[in-house]
Formats: structure tokens, sequence, C-alpha cells
């Protein structure tokens, strides 16, 4: 991990679960609605947060093979029935990015949660108007890990350069998406059961709260 200064923000990017909002509880309820539909055992809320990083439409097809659209139609039908009754913001995260766009930064999301659920539960927090892009699995040709969300959430900034875009997430496919876009990695939190493959990805920075984003970027010499 390298500590020289890192370079002035045009964009910041965000992942959405366990980095702006929490909405595990809703999720663990659908999957094991899904899994058990399936024959399988439940998962528990820790196996949820640890196991659920790639999209559906790249993990289903891997854990439920061939009635992988059946799974999904599950795991919808029940999230959908209370996911915004049960969302949470988490307890930093409108102050930063209120503070990060009253810097008149441009605020984007990529996340690997259906781009319909993600959009919905933003304006249900109130933050869809902070982000100039909230870009959710099936917006664009791949998902995350994937570059092209990045890409798709930049693109009406026509960057050439994205060394000036900073990816904000709490997991390993975070610091790997920001890999193959080459932006900026910033990793919140421990990221705990994925240390070596957070070692080998060298994110730029691991901090401790979302809240020291901020410090990070007036290090850069912008106000906020």
């Amino acid at each position: 991990m390298s500590l020289a200064r890192l370079p002035q923000p045009r964009a910041i990017l965000f992942d959405w679960d366990n980095t702006l909002a929490d909405n595990w509880g809703t999720i663990r309820v659908a999957l094991n609605a899904a899994l058990t539909a399936m024959g399988f055992p439940p998962w528990t809320l820790e196996e949820t947060r640890l196991r659920v990083r790639a999209s559906l439409r790249d993990s289903f097809p891997r854990m439920f093979g061939e009635r992988w659209p059946e799974a999904r139609d599950i795991f919808y039908a029940a999230y959908r029935a209370n996911h915004l009754d049960t969302l949470q913001a988490l307890p930093e995260a409108g102050n930063v990015i209120r503070a990060l766009a009253g810097a008149d930064l441009y605020l984007g999301v990529v996340s690997n949660k259906t781009g319909p659920l993600l959009r919905a539960e933003a304006t249900k927090l109130g933050w869809d108007r902070l982000f100039g892009r909230l870009v959710g699995a099936g917006d664009a040709k791949h998902d995350k890990p994937a570059a092209d969300p990045v890409y798709l959430a930049t693109e009406k900034l026509t960057i050439t350069n994205y060394n000036t875009v900073w990816f904000i997430g709490d997991a390993a496919i975070d610091v790997e998406c920001a890999r193959h876009a080459g932006c900026i990695a910033v990793l919140i939190g421990p990221a705990s059961g994925e240390e070596a493959q957070i070692e080998q990805l060298s994110p730029e920075r691991q901090l401790p709260r979302l809240a020291d984003v901020l410090d990070l970027v007036r290090a850069t010499g912008l106000t906020i």
C-alpha cells in the first residue's frame, strides 16, 4: 500500500451495501428463500456478508446451475417485499456524501445490487440527487469487478485518466474493480476474510471509517 499523496479526485465512486447502506438482513432473508427452495441449507448473516460479492447474474448460475432463473425470481420476490422498509443508512454515510457533494465533486455509485433496486434505495434515503449516476448490476455490459460500470457511471465526464477517479468500497471486489478501471482504490474497514486478496490487490489507502475519506480528500488540497 503506497503512502504517496493521492491525486486530487475529479470524481468519487462508492460501493453501496456495507459502504453507504445496510440491508443485509433482507438480503439474507431473500437469499435463504432461494437457497431453501432449491434444496440448500440457509446461510447465517455472517456467511451472507462474507459470500455475497458478485452480482446475481454472475453468481446465481454458479450456485444453482440450470435452475438459476427460478432461484432469481424467488430472491427478487422476497427482497422487493420489504427492502425499502428495512433499509438503513450507515452512520457516517449521509454526512460524508453531502460534504463531498457540497465541494462540487462528481459522485457516483457502482454496485452489484440490481440497478432499479439500487436507485429505489437511494431515493428512499433522499440521496439520489447527490449522485451523478447510480449504476447497478445489469446496467452495464458486465458487472463489477469488470470496469464497465465504472465507465458507465462517469461517461458524462469524458475522463481519459482514471487516476483522478477514486473508488471507495469495503471489499476485495471493489478494489479489483478499481484496478480494472485504473481508479484509485480506497478500502473502508478490515475486509474480514479477504485479507490475502486485499494484500495482493494493494489499495492506495485502507481507512478505518468512512468519515476518514473527508480528511483524505482535504489532504489533496480540496476544501470541504
